[in-house]
C-alpha cells in the first residue's frame, strides 16, 4: 500500500478529502482526519513527495547553507544550534522543514549553492558567511529564489540582509576602553575574507579616530574565529613590542583561547589586560575573571530571520506585514571582570 488513491479507495471518501487529512488542512473534520491517519500509519502509506512537490510547485523545505570545516566541528560552535532553535519555531507555524546544507571548506561555497539550487531542493533559502563580494546573491536572484542573507555583502542587488550590530560593538567597545585609559586596544578580526570584519575594523578605525587616537595595524591581529584562534591572538599580543593594553575579540569561542595563552604567560585579564568579547550564549560563562561581553539570544535571532524570510515568500507574506526589510540585530553590553581595572596616566 503505498499510493493515496489506494488510501482513499480503503476508506471510501474521495481523494481530495485524503490529501487535506494528512496535510492537516482545517476543513476537514477532526474523526475524518484520525480516521485517515490511523489508516495510512496501519496500512503503510508513503507519501509522494516528488509528484506533489512537482504539482504544487513546492517543496515546503527551507535551506540553511552553512560553511563547516573540521575546525568548527571540533570547536563545537554552537552559534547556528541557537538560530536553527529560532528558525524551527517560525516554520513549524507554517508546516515548513528546515534541512542544513553543509558547504565544505575546500568547495567555492558558489559552485555548491549552483548545484543546490539546480536540484530544486528548497522553496527558500538562508545564506551565511556573506563574503565582501559574493557571488552566491546575484545567483539566488537570477534564479528567483527568495532568500535572506545573514550577513551583509558589498555585492549589488535588492536582496534582503539580517547582520549583527558590527559596528556597535566596535564603538562601544572602544569607547568603553578608552574611558578607562586605555589608548592601545588590539582586535583580533577574521582571518577570512568574511564580510563582518570588514565592517568591524572600518568601525574600529573610526572610532578610534573619533577619541583622537591613531590606527596601528600592528594592533589587528586577523586569526580564525575559534578557540584556536584565540590562543594565536594571545601569542601575537604578546609579542608585540609596544603591547597593548586591551583588546576586543570578534567571536566567543576566541576568549577561551585567549585566557588559555594568557595564564600561560602569567597574565590576568582584568589586571594586566582588559578584555572585551563575545556572549552568544553560555560558552564562556565559566570563564574567570568574568568576560565582559556582547551578548544576544541566538533563538531570538533565528526567529527574526525565519519572520524576514517568510516575509519575502508570497505564500507567506500576509503572516508577516512588516515585510521583509533589512535589519542590524542589537547587542547588549554586560559588564564583567575582564576590563574591570583603569588605567592611570
Amino acid at each position: 500500500m503505498k499510493g493515496i488513491r489506494q488510501l482513499a479507495e480503503h476508506l471510501d471518501i474521495s481523494i481530495g478529502t485524503v490529501s487535506r487529512a494528512l496535510n492537516g488542512k482545517p476543513d476537514v473534520n477532526e474523526e475524518t482526519r484520525r480516521r485517515v491517519l490511523a489508516a495510512a500509519e496501519e496500512l503503510g502509506y508513503v507519501a509522494n513527495q516528488s509528484g506533489r512537490s512537482l504539482r504544487q510547485g513546492m517543496t515546503n523545505v527551507i535551506g540553511l547553507m552553512l560553511e563547516v570545516s573540521r575546525e568548527t566541528v571540533e570547536n563545537s560552535d554552537d552559534f547556528f544550534l541557537g538560530v536553527t532553535d529560532g528558525l524551527q519555531s517560525v516554520f513549524s507555524r507554517h508546516k515548513l522543514d528546515l534541512v542544513m546544507l553543509p558547504c565544505p571548506d575546500d568547495e567555492d561555497p558558489h559552485e555548491y549553492l549552483k548545484r543546490m539550487v539546480a536540484r530544486r531542493l528548497v522553496d527558500a533559502l538562508i545564506i551565511s558567511a556573506t563574503r565582501r563580494t559574493d557571488r552566491r546573491i546575484e545567483l539566488l536572484e537570477k534564479a528567483r529564489i527568495p532568500f535572506v542573507a545573514l550577513g551583509r555583502s558589498a555585492s549589488g542587488g535588492s536582496y534582503t540582509w539580517m547582520d549583527l550590530d558590527f559596528e556597535g560593538v566596535a564603538a562601544r567597545g572602544v569607547d568603553r576602553l578608552v574611558a578607562k585609559g586605555h589608548r592601545r586596544i588590539a582586535v583580533a578580526a577574521p582571518s577570512s575574507d568574511i564580510n563582518l570584519g570588514y565592517i568591524f575594523l572600518d568601525s574600529y578605525r573610526q572610532a578610534l579616530q573619533s577619541h583622537g587616537l591613531a590606527f596601528d595595524p600592528a594592533l589587528v591581529i586577523r586569526v580564525k574565529s575559534s578557540e584556536q584562534g584565540g590562543y594565536q591572538a594571545g601569542h601575537e599580543l604578546l609579542m608585540i613590542e609596544d603591547r597593548p593594553t586591551a583588546i576586543i575579540l570578534i567571536h566567543e569561542l576566541m576568549a577561551i583561547g585567549l585566557y588559555r595563552r594568557l595564564a600561560e604567560a602569567g597574565i590576568v585579564p582584568g589586571r594586566d589586560l582588559a578584555v572585551v568579547g563575545f556572549r552568544e550564549e553560555s560558552r564562556t560563562h565559566f570563564l574567570q575573571p568574568t568576560l565582559t561581553s556582547f551578548r544576544m539570544s541566538l533563538r531570538d535571532l533565528g526567529a527574526q530571520l525565519g519572520e524576514t524570510l517568510l516575509a519575502t515568500m508570497p505564500a507567506y507574506a500576509d503572516h508577516y506585514p512588516q515585510g521583509a526589510r533589512n535589519r542590524i540585530w542589537p547587542m547588549e553590553l554586560v559588564p564583567g571582570e575582564s576590563d574591570a581595572f583603569t588605567l592611570t596616566a
